[in-house]
């Protein structure tokens, strides 16, 4: 009699344990009802995955105002022009956040002018761009600035257009001279 009642015992949970078939269970598929939050497990999140963020370098970025890297300046002039002073002080805070980037200043001239009034000015150029760089938060130790006078023209022709792309400061990252 104990067998028969054992028997019986567990019939009945098996019975008991077991799924009654519904309409759909002749479909294959996943359940589409939202987990509750008693079986989402706390360490998972339930927003959904994407994909990483590819980071372009801002440096390189033509849409970033510091892809840009040179201060055009008037005739016999050191002064920085008013549309170039925001993107000399995105370089300097760029240079404040980034305190392992160097950079290089090369001031420029065009043709006229003596050969070494041409190098003082090109430096006057330079030394101005470097000190806006540095009230902006960059450190003196990353900056250098250097003169290269009438040197290293952008353009050749004798004309007023193409003396004023001349008449330049260039600002240059490590890895960029």
């Amino acid at each position: 009699m104990n067998k028969a009642l054992i028997a019986a015992i567990a019939l009945a949970v098996l019975y008991g344990c077991s799924s009654s078939p519904t309409k759909d269970e002749g479909k294959a598929g996943v359940e589409e009802r939202a987990p509750t939050a008693a079986q989402v497990p706390p360490s998972t999140s339930t927003r959904p995955v994407q994909p990483p963020q590819v980071q372009l370098n801002p440096l390189k970025d033509p849409a970033n105002i510091l892809s840009k890297r040179s201060v055009f300046f008037d005739y016999d002039s050191d002064a920085i022009k008013e549309e170039f002073r925001p993107m000399v002080q995105a370089h300097g805070k760029y240079l404040a956040e980034h305190s392992s980037a160097k950079m290089l200043v090369q001031g420029n001239c065009d043709e006229r002018g003596s050969r070494e009034y041409n190098i003082a000015l090109g430096q006057r150029r330079a030394d101005g761009i470097k000190r806006m760089l540095t009230l902006m938060g960059g450190r003196e130790a990353q900056i250098e600035s250097v003169s290269l006078g009438e040197e290293k023209p952008r353009c050749t022709e004798s004309t007023e257009s193409c003396y004023a792309q001349n008449r330049r400061g260039d600002m240059l990252y490590n890895g960029e001279y």
